[in-house]
């Protein structure tokens, strides 16, 4: 009996159900697994923060249930919509010798396509003045060369410059009205709403639209239809936009969440027709 009783006092029975989970819980957000989970953590409050048009109950989910809020977030909303790249600091902690690499061969071969690879990679991890100095360089090299123009005009809408943006994006849509699949177009419809062009921008969104369906371009459309005073055209392209969302391949549907709920919210503010 004293064995038996030491052996009780002395062991810990495992931990099931609802136990169990807590304790894996506790070693997600302590000791060694604490620092991944942190840097997890930031990523999703980022993300979440910045794309998500239900952020207001995601966020909150995150913060109080931890690490199981963060986990669900991971593969409920983020894993659905995004293209499975790392942030930004990890890419360029990962990716340092392949740019690198990338370095060496725009100064020793020179030519606009390694100057376009360096751009590439360096707007990819953030670098955006470098990145916009080497698409510089590829069109010295190739004035027409369109992926230089391409991602020229796209680091100067992101850096805000975006009369420079209007400038390389018109050149790009002069020479391939569809390169990059109706990406270009939208950018170009963009910068011109940035640049508070709205009449114009209507013009090119109209004709966009009518080639290309992309959510983001019906809602664009529908917000300056919302502004001029004209609400039924404004519902008739956000239900278009979530018709067109449901009724894509659930792979595909899920990318564009972010827009649909950004339609259905815009429908609710828009007065009755």
């Amino acid at each position: 009996m004293p064995a038996f009783g030491s052996l009780i006092l002395g062991q810990m029975a495992e931990p099931t159900g609802i136990g169990w989970l807590l304790h894996q819980a506790a070693r997600w957000t302590s000791g060694p697994w604490a620092f991944v989970y942190v840097i997890v953590l930031i990523w999703m409050l980022a993300y979440c923060a910045k794309y998500d048009p239900d952020r207001g109950m995601w966020l909150w989910i995150m913060l109080l249930f931890h690490p199981f809020g963060t986990i669900a977030y991971f593969f409920i909303r983020w894993l659905p919509s995004s293209t499975l790249q790392p942030p930004k600091f990890l890419q360029r902690f990962l990716g340092g010798r392949e740019l690198e690499r990338k370095r060496i061969a725009a100064a020793q071969i020179g030519n606009a396509h390694q100057h376009v690879e360096l751009g590439d990679a360096l707007r990819e991890i953030g670098r955006l003045k470098e990145a916009g100095d080497a698409y510089d360089r590829a069109l010295e090299k190739d004035p027409k060369n369109l992926a230089a123009l391409w991602g020229a005009g796209l680091v100067a809408y992101r850096l805000e410059n975006y009369s420079t943006a209007r400038e390389k994006l018109a050149s790009v849509l002069e020479i391939d009205p569809s390169y990059k699949f109706g990406d270009v177009s939208l950018t170009y419809a963009n910068t011109l709403l940035k640049l508070n062009e709205n009449e114009a921008a209507q013009t090119h969104l109209e004709q966009h639209t009518k080639r290309w369906r992309h959510p983001e371009s019906l809602y664009r459309l529908a917000e300056i239809h919302a502004q001029n005073g004209e609400p039924k055209a404004a519902r008739e392209l956000l239900q278009g936009l979530i018709m067109d969302v449901d009724a894509s391949p659930k792979a595909i549907s899920r990318k564009f969440y972010f827009w649909k709920g950004r339609a259905k919210r815009l429908i609710r503010k828009l007065p009755a027709a």
